[in-house]
């Protein structure tokens, strides 16, 4: 949240407008007085990384009655205020909403009790009113994410991760309570991202005798060399006949039916707390910008609107639309239409459940395929690989398959590094950083009849690579080969992941969250390092090659003065403004500043060169540190959102692989020889697409 009211301060501003931050929630607005502050472009510093809202918040029932909503509404007149901007969920919308339409007649009264004139009631006779959504149960329909769901997914997972190893060692049974009275996202997100063995949603209750099918699968999971069992349970988790299902049910019934030595953990209030996730601080800043811009541009006539996100994009969401569609969803489970609860919650959160159960257990093919699937890592290590190579061979298992991991990328796959993997070869791998499979740079033309060999010897039908920009450029290398080798005329797809995100024909690479969370963090300690000393100011270099991705999306997760990429061309004389900018902050009450560097933004002006530049020109005034962030950014556990990602994306690559073996399989083989059956798989706002390597070629710069 306070990356958000960081953004609608500054942008508030920028455009000209005079912006109060009102403190305490709807319950400030109606006590008035201190409550209500004139905000200046430095009444934000330094927020952006704090969790929780500097502004306060409480629960108002004052603002529920009419005369609290007219204490409001005077207190607005008296500062001129007719536009604001309310960050909550969705009571406080709906609050919001009905303070809107209220406020020609509150006005009118409080013209009739004296308390302002006529003519001020005249020059503020319209409220506009802009909501963001900030919810840890993503429960708002309309937008894809809400502020604070990732922030609170990177607690649960940081303590499912803490809790796993503790079950491996002891052989224990965990049953995670996780918050969601009425919303399962939270459960739902975490199970898939951990490979839990069991969930319950309130969206999805289980069927009559689960309790069996559970303890079997638990069981199960046992005999085939697990040595833990996870359990995670919305805290509004219920049967099909609506009956509460609690955590410590579930416990008494894991201990007595199979003796496993089980324990609870309620998360509770950490999921709320903690510091934001650079999806969050940057999903914050993109709406808070929105919302600014929405307000300037309504008229007495516009609606109020709620600002959402739709496959990255800001956008304008009809508020009360929305909120009426939210409570559609409370309506139906209240009615137990289930089936239909789970499509009321967007397709996303119904392609979550799907995959969750797809994954959670092990399903026998009903008859071998004939087909059979080769999966490597190319490049260097992102987190989600491993998530991504999970999926992909549970599923190609699942439809019949055999499934050959390749180690070491292109090179392995020429030496013949093959072997063949089981459903429990790829257990507990969702939360693995780094590539298991190991993985090199090495591209295919200079061993191509040597692969050419094991591809025969192995008789692999297809190819899923999953890597970066030399992934992609391998595959297109075999493409071009298959006029010289058959044997190359099989389905390929490329899983773009690298933290660079630099493969073209898509937006979203694995391994790319993780990794600006990992440069934020270091980040946030950088700057956190300078407190209590004299003015300083710090040159971060982020990795990216070429492309700016990291250090663009670092530099707004962190506030950062700013940020020199590659794509954006700079010179002697940006740098120079630059500085003198950091000078003239320095001189007031600033104590930091802080640039970012990408790895190739320049040929000449280096990481030491913008270090020497601004210790030179500041010399007096602040001294100047440099830091290179190196291979932390490729390090760690992948993030809640890489372990989704790579999930779906590991899912929706073996579905289009096995359509297109299907289709080009002719005389008793495979041969897939036209442009579409070489793809990279890409996410490009909201939709999933497959596109050739030989159309993303003409639109690539491979220096």
């Amino acid at each position: 949240m306070n990356a958000a009211v960081r953004a609608v301060t500054r942008m508030g501003i920028y455009v000209g407008a005079k912006v109060y931050l009102i403190y305490e929630g709807y319950q400030g607005l109606v006590d008035g007085g201190d409550n209500i502050k004139l905000a200046h472009w430095h009444s934000v510093t330094n927020i952006i990384q704090l969790g929780g809202t500097v502004i306060g918040s409480a629960r108002c029932k004052a603002f529920t009655t009419r005369e609290g909503r007219l204490a409001a509404a005077f207190n607005l007149v008296r500062k001129g205020i007719t536009n604001l901007c309310v960050c909550g969920g969705d009571g406080s919308l709906t609050g919001a909403n009905i303070f809107r339409s209220e406020w020609s007649g509150l006005l009118a009264e409080l013209v009739q009790k004296g308390r302002i004139t006529d003519t001020l009631a005249k020059q503020h006779n319209h409220l506009n009113i802009v909501g963001l959504v900030g919810s840890i149960d993503n429960d708002f329909c309309g937008s894809d994410m809400t502020i604070g769901a990732d922030s609170a997914l990177h607690r649960i997972m940081e303590i499912i991760d803490a809790i796993m190893t503790t079950a491996q060692s002891h052989q224990r049974t965990f049953v995670l309570e996780v918050m969601g009275r009425h919303c399962g996202y939270l459960a739902l997100v975490s199970a898939l991202a951990s490979g839990a063995d069991w969930l319950f949603i309130p969206e999805a209750p289980p069927h009559e005798g689960w309790q069996d099918l559970m303890c079997a699968r638990l069981e199960g999971s046992r005999t085939n060399g697990s040595r833990l069992n996870i359990i995670i349970i919305a805290e509004g988790a219920i049967d099909i006949n609506g009956k509460a299902i609690s955590s410590t049910y579930v416990k008494d019934l894991v201990v007595t039916r199979l003796g496993y030595d089980t324990r609870v953990t309620v998360l509770g209030h950490v999921q709320r707390g903690g510091t934001p996730s650079a999806f969050d601080r940057i999903l914050s800043s993109k709406l808070g910008v929105e919302a600014v811009v929405a307000l300037m541009e309504a008229s007495p006539d516009t609606p109020a609107c709620a600002i959402g996100l739709s496959g990255n994009h800001a956008v304008r969401l009809p508020l009360m639309e929305c909120v009426e569609m939210t409570k559609l969803v409370q309506t139906a489970m209240n009615e137990k239409r289930f089936d239909e609860v789970v499509q009321l919650r967007g397709g996303s959160f119904e392609n979550n459940w799907n995959i969750y159960k797809l994954l959670a257990f092990e399903k026998h093919a009903q008859s071998e395929s004939n087909f059979s699937l080769a999966i490597l890592n190319v490049g260097a290590p992102a987190a989600g690989m491993n998530a991504a190579v999970r999926s992909a061979a549970r599923l190609a298992l699942t439809q019949g398959h055999k499934v050959y991991a390749v180690h070491d990328g292109f090179q392995g796959l020429a030496e013949g590094a093959v072997f063949e993997m089981e459903w429990h070869s790829v257990a507990g791998w969702t939360g693995q950083g780094g590539s298991l499979l190991g993985t090199k740079r090495t591209l295919p033309n200079k061993h191509m009849e040597k692969i050419v060999e094991t591809i025969t010897k192995f008789n692999i039908s297809a190819l899923l690579v999953i890597g970066g920009f030399e992934g992609y450029e391998g595959v297109l290398q075999l493409f071009e080969a298959r006029g010289r080798y058959d044997e190359l005329c099989i389905p390929m797809c490329v899983i773009p992941a690298t933290i660079s995100n630099n493969v073209p024909g898509t937006d979203f690479s694995l391994g790319a969250d993780t990794a600006v969370n990992a440069a934020m963090e270091g980040c946030d300690k950088i700057k956190q390092s300078a407190s209590g000393t004299k003015r300083r100011v710090f040159v971060v270099e982020t990795m990216g090659g070429f492309c700016g991705y990291l250090a663009t999306s670092t530099g707004i997760a962190v506030g950062a003065d700013a940020a020199y990429i590659f794509e954006d061309p700079f010179d002697i004389h940006d740098l120079k403004t630059n500085v003198d900018h950091l000078t003239e902050k320095m001189k007031k009450d600033i104590q930091r500043g802080l640039i970012l560097r990408n790895e190739k933004c320049h040929e000449n002006y280096t990481t030491d060169f913008i270090h020497r530049l601004y210790s030179s020109e500041g010399k007096g005034i602040f001294d100047c540190r440099v830091n290179v962030l190196g291979h932390l950014q490729q390090g760690g556990a992948p993030s809640p959102f890489d372990r989704n990602f790579g999930t779906k994306l590991g899912v929706r690559a073996v579905q289009w692989i096995s359509e297109r073996l299907i289709e080009n399989f002719r005389q008793g083989r495979v041969f897939a020889n036209s442009p579409d059956t070489a793809c990279v798989l890409g996410l490009n706002r909201k939709v999933i697409s497959f596109s050739p390597v030989t159309e993303l070629k003409a639109v690539t710069d491979f220096e």
